[in-house]
């Protein structure tokens, strides 16, 4: 299933993938004069961030609409995938992603590609989505899909590893793993709640299903979750889980 991205619903619904950003912005450690790759680098807010300190930051995501939104910005970013990318062996001091590795599908390419285009003794520091991430919301959308008909729409669609799996996967593609955490963050979803956030974070399961029935899978997935992950004021809070990293090449 390919996931679609549009910039304005991610500015509204997604404020807070940056937002949260801070922990893995400290493990990141961007030195003045560094040339960091931002892997996903979304609309590019976060680069914006990380080209503050100094730093010489290169965005690039899959995404052509984040493309032009973080360009917008004035950040320089590429279009490719994370699997191909279109830079020189050893280009970089550092690879930096956050909330975008589960979104690749070829993780041994990607993982190589990262490898090649960092110099030795480079830094990849990363936050991504860990095991039991979305757990709950996940469950609810797959027994709304099966129910109408649409099993496995939801599969295939993040990957979330465990430590220990992806420490082994790093290591095989030649990185020393230097600090790994699994980290549960519960996390404030905007005021659109689980409509808003399905409707960005699960475009392109939805835009895979008959339009007449979009809106009523969002509905009773959103019924599903309320007593869960809905308080009494009616916040809704999602079930995240992260996988944060710092590899050397």
């Amino acid at each position: 299933m390919t996931q679609t991205w549009d910039p304005l619903a991610y500015a509204d619904n997604g404020a807070f993938v940056h937002g949260l950003a801070g922990g893995v912005l400290e493990w990141l450690a961007a030195q003045a004069g560094e040339s960091i790759l931002d892997l996903g680098c979304g609309d590019g807010q976060l680069t914006q961030r990380i080209a503050a300190t100094g730093a010489r930051v290169k965005g690039v995501d899959a995404s052509p609409e984040m493309v032009a939104a973080a360009r917008a910005r004035g950040v320089a970013a590429d279009q490719a995938k994370a699997e191909s990318l279109p830079y020189a062996d050893g280009a970089f001091d550092v690879v930096f992603s956050n909330a975008a590795l589960h979104w690749v599908r070829d993780q041994n390419a990607m993982l190589a590609e990262v490898r090649r285009v960092l110099k030795p003794g480079g830094r990849f520091v990363a936050e991504t989505g860990g095991h039991g991430n979305i757990a709950a919301i996940r469950v609810a959308l797959m027994d709304v899909l099966a129910r109408h008909g649409y099993a496995g729409q939801e599969d295939g669609v993040n990957y979330y590893p465990t430590p220990e799996i992806y420490t082994r996967s790093l290591e095989r593609h030649g990185f020393r793993v230097d600090r790994m955490a699994l980290i549960p963050r519960p996390t404030l979803l905007a005021q659109s709640g689980m409509s808003g956030w399905l409707r960005t974070f699960r475009h392109g399961v939805l835009e895979s299903l008959p339009e007449a029935l979009r809106e009523t899978v969002i509905e009773e997935t959103v019924a599903l979750l309320a007593p869960v992950l809905c308080d009494e004021d009616g916040n809704w809070t999602g079930d995240y889980v992260r996988l944060r990293f710092i590899a050397t090449a």
